[in-house]
């Protein structure tokens, strides 16, 4: 698949683990295709009407970092990836447009991505839907013997690429995104999908080496 790593290293995982170290080894994947800003209400509305048609998406929001007790933000951005392109919708400019609540209450699609139920939450803040769809990614991991269950260390033990997170703690609430922040976006909505599809091959409670026996390649 486009940008993704090629699977797991000879003699350097046990199969349901994987270091620091060996996950800064790796190769750096990124998000590879379009990335579509939705920041207007039209923008939303044409954004639903491709999302509508995907039985997968990749799910994940962003929010401005608090650095003193107390503090507390709504989500600034919504990410919701096809295996074609990204959508990031602004929610400090537009809300929570009600064509992207359908989405995200809709019971035909899927939705991944880890530990969802906070960013949920977060989002009904913003604005009441029922949600509906919704994978855990961590959770399905988890079935599966596999002890990293956040996003980083999955993505480099079931898809074999390493992600940046050096943008995670920017200012999500500011009206202009930089490049690296909207590629950062992106990219953890879309290996949130692929991740997805890679636990979705492995039975619950069959560890990875069992699968994909060490020193081969997938």
């Amino acid at each position: 698949m486009n940008g993704v790593g090629q699977g797991t290293r000879e003699g350097k995982i046990d199969g349901t683990k994987i270091s620091r170290e060996v996950i800064n080894d790796l190769p750096l994947g990124k998000w590879p295709g379009p990335i579509r800003l939705v920041t207007t209400l039209k923008e939303a509305e044409q954004a639903a009407e491709r999302l509508i048609l995907a039985s997968i998406l990749g799910f994940d929001t962003e929010t401005r970092p608090a650095f003193k007790k107390g503090q507390k933000y709504d989500p600034s951005l919504l990410q919701l990836a096809t295996g074609d392109e990204v959508f990031l919708v602004q929610l400090q400019s537009i809300g929570l447009p009600q064509p992207i609540r359908d989405i995200l209450a809709s019971t035909t699609i899927t939705k991944a991505g880890v530990a969802p139920d906070f960013d949920l939450r977060s989002l009904q803040a913003i604005a009441a839907f029922t949600p509906a769809g919704f994978v855990d990614l961590a959770r399905m991991a988890k079935a599966r013997g596999i002890q990293n269950q956040g996003l980083r260390g999955l993505a480099a033990l079931v898809c074999g690429t390493r992600i940046s997170k050096s943008a995670r703690t920017t200012n999500w609430a500011n009206p202009e995104l930089t490049p690296q922040q909207l590629l950062y976006a992106a990219t953890d909505a879309w290996i949130s999908r692929e991740i997805y599809l890679r636990l979705e091959e492995l039975p619950a409670y069959r560890v990875l080496d069992q699968v994909f026996p060490p020193g081969r390649r997938r």
